[in-house]
């Protein structure tokens, strides 16, 4: 299963297509769920800790806006995690907007510059184009492999050992 990382981020018609294909996709809704369902968390309405600061210094620099900053401690990781991307150009807001275009540039340089396999697709605007849309997503995600290499090697290591151990 590859971890992909979809842009927008908040897509969940982008996450609903990786899923089908057996993979992982990295969204803006796991990192939320998991910050405002965090016990470490003294004010749930901030959801913020006192690291959270310091991961967004990673990505953007302190003069950079902190709305910036913010939305790329959520985000920076995700795209560290990333083994591939989807990149959806010009979506209109309700396709999942992350509602700051400077995060957004920010967001598509790191994707582009870590060297992952990066589908960059323009959004549909016709019923022709939206099958074409979703044709390259699903044969961009079947190019990508289910499991990791070195998986299958533990895997196979893994079972002489296995096999001696029953006899």
């Amino acid at each position: 299963m590859t971890k992909v990382f979809i842009y927008p981020v908040n897509s969940l018609i982008l996450a609903d297509l990786v899923e089908r294909f057996g993979h992982k996709p990295l969204t803006m809704m796991n990192q939320v769920r998991e910050k405002v369902t965090n016990i470490s968390l003294d004010s749930p309405p901030v959801n913020i800790t006192p690291e959270d600061p310091k991961i967004g210094l990673r990505y953007a620099a302190v003069e950079v806006p902190a709305g910036v900053r913010g939305r790329m401690a959520l985000i920076g990781p995700l795209i560290e995690e990333a083994e591939a991307a989807i990149i959806v150009e010009n979506p209109p807001a309700n396709f999942g907007c992350v509602g700051c275009n400077r995060t957004n540039e920010l967001m598509k340089y790191l994707v582009r510059d870590k060297g992952v396999p990066v589908l960059e697709v323009k959004y549909p605007e016709s019923n022709d184009d939206a099958h074409d849309f979703v044709n390259k997503i699903a044969a961009f995600l079947r190019s990508l492999p289910k499991e990791k290499p070195e998986e299958d090697e533990k895997l196979t290591e893994e079972d002489p050992a296995e096999k001696e151990a029953e006899k």
